[in-house]
């Protein structure tokens, strides 16, 4: 089966039996945001040591409604990223990172970032609620590397 098959197989069953995985521009965390529209912005450092891998701030709050530039600064020695779900969204994405670990990502609710480098998502939070912010590469979220979003 060529990828082009497998991509379209692997669509319409996600189509038809309703899984996500909180790719593309929206899901219950909210929808890619737009440059222009940012009200506000928020720094997050990647941080590793002592055996535990953490982000700072690990709890944001934010209003419903926002548009945030998040500014990913990666102070760490190993690749991170920094993907905003559900908690559910995140463990099945965990799941499949787990199962695929050179995974590749091009949505605009994750971003990741090599040592020493910053990147960026600009996010719209939609929705209330409590959501997570996670990095999902193999073994660095049971090293403490996530957070939560408080949306109010």
């Amino acid at each position: 089966m060529s990828k082009t098959s497998a991509l379209l197989a692997f669509a319409t069953i996600a189509a038809l039996t309703g899984a996500s995985m909180a790719h593309g521009p929206s899901s219950p965390a909210g929808e890619e945001g737009h440059r222009a529209s940012v009200t506000r912005t928020v720094e997050v450092r990647m941080l590793e040591g002592d055996g535990r891998m953490l982000f700072e701030p690990a709890d944001i709050t934010i209003n419903r409604g926002d548009t945030v530039r998040f500014v990913v600064k990666n102070g760490g020695a190993l690749d991170h990223e920094m993907v905003i779900d559900t908690f559910e969204g995140n463990q099945r994405h965990k799941a499949a990172m787990e199962r695929n670990p050179d995974m590749e990502h091009a949505d605009p609710n994750a971003v990741k970032v090599e040592p020493t480098k910053s990147g960026e998502i600009i996010w719209r939070f939609t929705n209330s609620g409590t959501f997570e912010f996670a990095c999902l590469i193999p073994g660095h979220y049971q090293a403490g590397m996530h957070g939560r979003i408080t949306v109010r």
